[in-house]
């Protein structure tokens, strides 16, 4: 991860460990700085096409006129995120992505479900640093209310998270997980 001929943007996607002392951290922080800024313009939107133009500006990429996104919602970067066509994302959910999110076409995500692509080393001298995982969500899945899925994790084509859950194993597609953690339930047909 001490690459340091890439930018920290680029070892962010990549995934891995980011130093509390990165002589680039400043870079990542002013686009923090500018999502929360533009956030409260945002969740004050007045229709889903408000809503649209208001996250493509966070995230730097047009959101297709196909995909509906309901307010509130939350992101700490807003630049590693991917929005696929056709995608609903319901109430309040909150997307962590320093290390990347990507939701694929036709995917469901319910109210106050949490994507976080960010943890921490559990050594506490080193506890501040930031380790980023990516965050796959393949096409057609369906993610419950109230779901976490946290750093790493890819769910699978046409799999279903159920609500509450939390998904700390990669999901297979074609198959429902429920629990804390998450387990698999079945298989879908």
């Amino acid at each position: 991860m001490n690459n340091d001929n890439n930018s920290i943007f680029e070892r962010m996607l990549a995934g891995g460990l980011i130093p509390d002392n990165d002589p680039q951290l400043p870079e990542m922080w002013k686009v923090v700085q500018r999502t929360i800024e533009l956030s409260a313009a945002l969740n004050t939107s007045a229709s889903v096409d408000q809503i649209r133009e208001r996250l493509s500006e966070i995230t730097g990429k047009e959101i297709d006129k196909s995909t509906t996104i309901f307010m509130p919602f939350y992101t700490n970067f807003g630049k590693h995120i991917n929005i696929g066509k056709r995608v609903f994302i319901n109430h309040a959910c909150s997307f962590l992505d320093l290390g990347g999110i990507t939701i694929e076409d036709d995917v469901l995500i319910g109210p106050k479900v949490n994507l976080i692509t960010e943890n921490h080393p559990l050594d506490p001298s080193n506890r501040k640093s930031l380790d980023l995982k990516s965050i796959l969500l393949k096409r057609n899945a369906w993610i419950g209310a109230g779901s976490t899925i946290l750093p790493g994790i890819t769910v699978g084509e046409n799999s279903v998270v159920a609500a509450g859950a939390v998904v700390n194993k990669d999901v297979p597609d074609n198959t429902i997980v429920g629990g804390i953690p998450a387990k698999i339930i079945r298989t879908i047909d």
